[in-house]
């Protein structure tokens, strides 16, 4: 079983930037991607970026390429999520979520979700 816990969460006005950091425990898979989903007010949860096991590829949601970095570092057990440029349409709550095993691809499933982090922006 792998523990996610996600933190960094807070109240930023929009042009702001926050730092979310997510500590994985319990069985580690740092050989498989991790990822960062997001569900706004009343909406569907849904993909922001994703990493794979040694960093060297991502994938990000159109609404968030550019201003949004994803990274790990797996001597920390750890993904971060580097929010910049952040706008009201960004605030919702943040889920950190990682696989247990490989898949081709960075979009689709994933095995392990935290509990979230709220992030919200003021106009």
């Amino acid at each position: 079983q792998v523990q996610l816990v996600e933190s960094g969460g807070g109240l930023v006005q929009a042009g702001g930037s926050l730092r979310l950091s997510c500590v994985a425990s319990g069985r580690i898979f740092n050989n498989y991607a991790m990822a960062w989903f997001r569900q706004p007010p009343g909406k569907e949860r849904e993909f922001v970026a994703a990493i794979n096991w040694n960093g060297g590829l991502t994938r990000y949601a159109d609404s968030v390429k550019g201003r949004f970095t994803i990274s790990r570092d797996n001597a920390k057990n750890t993904v971060y999520l580097q929010m910049n440029s952040l706008k009201p349409d960004d605030m919702a709550v943040y889920y950190c979520a990682s696989r247990d095993r490989f898949r081709s691809s960075l979009y689709g499933s994933y095995e392990y979700w935290g509990q979230g982090t709220q992030v919200t922006v003021s106009s």
